[in-house]
């Protein structure tokens, strides 16, 4: 089957249909002044017939500038990745940017190719959320670097020499998290816990045992720590099974990402262990969809568009200073919303299980 797409119209076919040289159609085209106003309304009203359209990445390049910025997101479900986007493309548009965006679905080798793909497009920076399966291997993003292209990476950081990169303090929002629940009365306290070569995993769960040990509570990792094998809503149903298993019995659950926090609650609905009467609960993010589970969910807000916003700000630093350029880590403060899934309001008797 034929395509009905019509082939679009180049700066040389419309220099053809007009007998002029591409360099005069070129110049009528951008207002000069050595070309007579005849001309150039000649020149635009077959431009016009056409459906002629400049080819602004060419132009841009042929300038030395594509203006387009590159992004890498492990996902864009749920709310978090979608809301750090609405971030980049607000202060890339305002700055005359376009935004190319890639998914690398939370897998290395596929986030290698966005990363291949991005440099044969010619971008002009590449921001990067890492995938939950890049470890060792950075060699892409060393090729980055090498080739002179502004790096900068938002929330999930490699380790990575000199890398730049905007986090929120992860480890300050689980703290923070831990010790409300500590503040409604729970003592024994399990985490979900997310893959610790993740720097977001990893400073949450630092942050859940500090909250523990400054308030004198007893830590068993082997016992009260599940690590999550996905970031999914039946990887939670599996932990919180495991979890429920623990004697003597939990009062309090942190998880380290929201997806996986539905599957638990659901485990405990269907078990009968009331929130937060029984078992108090708080999560890492602040998805639209904990405010419509049963109960609300507590939350750490991570600051989504604000991280975006902060990320091409930082980009655009680099590619004003040059490579010399080393700002350390941006780090922004997460904000703790308590929800109903959290707070003892009557402090009543727990059932016994």
């Amino acid at each position: 089957m034929s395509s009905s797409r019509k082939q679009q119209i180049s700066l040389r076919d419309l220099a053809k249909h007009l007998n002029l040289s591409t360099s005069t159609v070129s110049r009528a085209l951008a207002d000069h002044r050595d070309i007579s106003e005849a001309t150039k309304d000649r020149v635009r009203q077959m431009a016009q017939e056409l459906n002629y359209r400049p080819n602004q990445l060419a132009a841009a390049l042929r300038k030395g500038h594509s203006k387009t910025l590159g992004v890498i997101v492990p996902h864009i479900k749920g709310y978090f990745f979608p809301a750090v986007m609405n971030g980049i493309e607000k202060v890339a548009t305002r700055e005359g940017f376009n935004v190319l965006l890639c998914q690398s679905n939370e897998d290395s080798a596929r986030e290698k190719r966005n990363i291949e793909a991005l440099l044969a497009a010619q971008v002009e920076g590449i921001l990067v959320s890492v995938s939950a399966t890049t470890q060792m291997d950075l060699k892409h993003f060393e090729q980055v670097r090498q080739q002179g292209v502004p790096l900068v990476f938002f929330d999930r950081v490699p380790d990575l020499p000199q890398s730049m990169a905007v986090i929120l303090d992860d480890f300050q929002g689980a703290y923070q998290a831990v010790r409300h629940l500590i503040e409604q009365g729970c003592t024994r306290i399990a985490h979900l816990a997310g893959p610790q070569h993740l720097n977001t995993s990893r400073n949450r769960f630092l942050g859940y045992k500090a909250a523990l040990e400054a308030h004198g509570l007893p830590y068993q990792e082997e016992e009260q720590v599940y690590s999550l094998p996905a970031l999914t809503h039946e990887a939670g149903r599996l932990g919180m099974q495991h979890l429920l298993a623990l004697d003597p019995p939990l009062d309090g659950v942190f998880a380290a990402y929201a997806i996986p926090s539905v599957g638990a609650l659901e485990v405990l609905r269907e078990k009968g262990i009331r929130v937060p009467q029984d078992i108090a609960f708080a999560c890492f993010s602040n998805e639209p969809f904990t405010t419509m589970t049963q109960p609300q969910m507590t939350v750490v807000d991570q600051r989504a568009e604000q991280m975006g916003e902060t990320a091409v700000r930082l980009f655009l630093q680099l590619l004003k200073r040059g490579p010399a350029y080393m700002p350390p880590h941006l780090i922004l403060k997460p904000e703790l919303i308590i929800r109903d899934s959290s707070l003892h309001l009557s402090h009543e008797p727990r059932e016994p299980r």
